[in-house]
C-alpha cells in the first residue's frame, strides 16, 4: 500500500480533517475486512465512521472469504474484522491460540444460526391457500422423510438444501452436517454464489409459497421479515463440533453449532498500537432488534452499507455514544 504523501497529510491537518494525535497513523489506513453479508457490512461501516470521524484515522476495506480474512488478520494484512463469529474456524482458533488475533467484546446478544424452513411448510397458511406439506417436521432427523417436499428443480430425485456460499466457515460446517445427519444422499448441497444470491432464492420461494430448506443466521433482515421455523438439532457438543469444522473428517458427528458470540476481530499489532480504539470496540453493543430493523431498511431501500451506517448513527445516538468518551462522540456526531 502506498503511503499518503506527507504534504497531503499536512494539508489535512491544516484544514482540521485529521487530528494531531493521529497524524502519523494517517499515513497508513486501518484495513477492515470487506464482509459480504448485511450485518457484517453494516457493522463494518459503523466502526469505520467512528474510527474516521471520532479519531481521525483513515480506513479502507479489503475483500476475501471468511477464512482468508482470518488468515490475513493473523498476518496483520487486515487489522479489523467487524463481525467475527469467533472460535468457529480452525484458522481463527489456531491464530487466537498463537496470540495473533483477538476477539473484542460481545457485539450482538442473542445471535443464532441453524437450518430453517418457512412456517407454512409445517402449519400451512389459510390466507394463501397453502396446505401443510411437512406437518411432522420438527428436527433435522425428520428431513429424511421429506426430500420430495424440498425437491431440487435441477435434480428432482433429491431434495435441495441451500447452503452458505463457498468460502464461508458455515459452508464447511453445513456440508459436514449433511453427512452427520445422513442427509447427503437425500439432499443436494446447493451453494449460492453470494449471500445476496442466497437471500434472493429464499425470498423468491417464500413469495411464491414454495417449500425451501436453508441455512441462515441472525441478525439479518430476513429474520424480521418472514415467519420461519428453526429445525431442532442435537445439543452442542464440543467434540462433535470439531468434526464439523474439519472438512477432511470422514465421520462427522451431529451437533448444534457453537453458541454464537459475535465479536470484533483484531490483529495483535492493531491491539498493541490502538488501545483507545480497543477500548471502544470492547464496549460495542448493537441491540439485535434495532439492528434487524436497520438491516431490513437497508435491504428494502437498497441502501449502501455506508449510507445505512450514517443513518444508524444519526437515528440511535444513545446506542453508540455509550461506547465512546464524550469528546470523541461529539466529533462523530459533528462528522455526520
Amino acid at each position: 500500500m502506498k503511503k499518503v504523501p506527507t504534504l497531503l497529510a499536512s494539508l489535512l491537518l491544516a484544514f482540521g480533517l485529521a487530528s494531531t494525535d493521529s497524524a502519523a497513523a494517517a499515513e497508513q489506513p486501518i484495513h477492515f475486512g470487506a464482509i459480504g453479508w448485511e450485518s457484517g457490512a453494516l457493522t463494518t461501516e459503523i466502526l469505520r465512521l467512528i474510527v474516521e470521524r471520532g479519531y481521525g484515522y483513515p480506513t479502507d476495506t479489503l475483500p476475501g472469504s471468511t477464512v482468508s480474512m482470518e488468515v490475513a488478520l493473523a498476518r496483520n494484512d487486515l487489522q479489523v474484522i467487524a463481525e467475527e463469529w469467533a472460535g468457529r474456524s480452525p484458522a481463527w482458533v489456531k491464530a487466537e491460540q498463537a496470540g495473533q488475533v483477538f476477539a473484542l467484546g460481545d457485539t450482538v446478544k442473542n445471535a443464532q444460526e441453524g437450518w430453517w424452513v418457512p412456517a407454512y411448510v409445517i402449519k400451512g397458511d389459510p390466507a394463501r391457500n397453502l396446505e401443510p406439506l411437512a406437518p411432522d417436521l420438527r428436527s433435522v432427523d425428520d428431513l429424511k422423510r421429506y426430500p420430495q417436499v424440498f425437491k431440487d428443480p435441477e435434480a428432482p430425485d433429491k431434495g435441495r438444501f441451500l447452503n452458505s456460499p463457498s468460502g464461508w466457515t458455515s459452508e464447511t460446517v453445513n456440508s459436514q452436517k449433511l453427512k452427520a445427519y445422513g442427509l447427503d444422499r437425500l439432499y443436494n448441497n446447493f451453494r449460492s454464489g453470494t449471500g445476496a444470491a442466497l437471500d434472493a432464492e429464499i425470498a423468491a420461494k417464500i413469495k411464491l409459497g414454495k417449500p425451501v430448506l436453508f441455512y441462515y443466521w441472525s441478525p439479518t433482515p430476513l429474520m424480521g421479515r418472514y415467519d420461519l421455523v428453526r429445525l431442532e438439532e442435537p445439543p452442542f457438543d464440543a467434540a462433535a463440533w470439531a468434526t464439523l469444522t474439519d472438512p477432511a473428517n470422514p465421520a462427522p458427528k451431529g451437533s448444534q453449532s457453537l453458541p454464537a458470540k459475535l465479536s470484533i476481530g483484531v490483529s495483535k499489532a492493531f491491539r498493541d498500537a490502538h488501545p483507545e480504539l480497543v477500548a471502544v470496540f470492547e464496549k460495542v453493543d448493537l441491540p439485535i432488534d434495532t439492528l434487524n430493523k436497520a438491516l431490513a431498511r437497508m435491504s428494502e431501500t437498497r441502501q449502501k452499507p455506508r449510507d445505512a451506517a450514517i443513518a444508524f448513527l444519526r437515528d440511535n445516538p444513545a446506542v453508540w455514544k455509550a461506547w465512546l468518551p464524550a469528546e470523541h462522540a461529539a466529533k462523530v456526531e459533528a462528522g455526520l
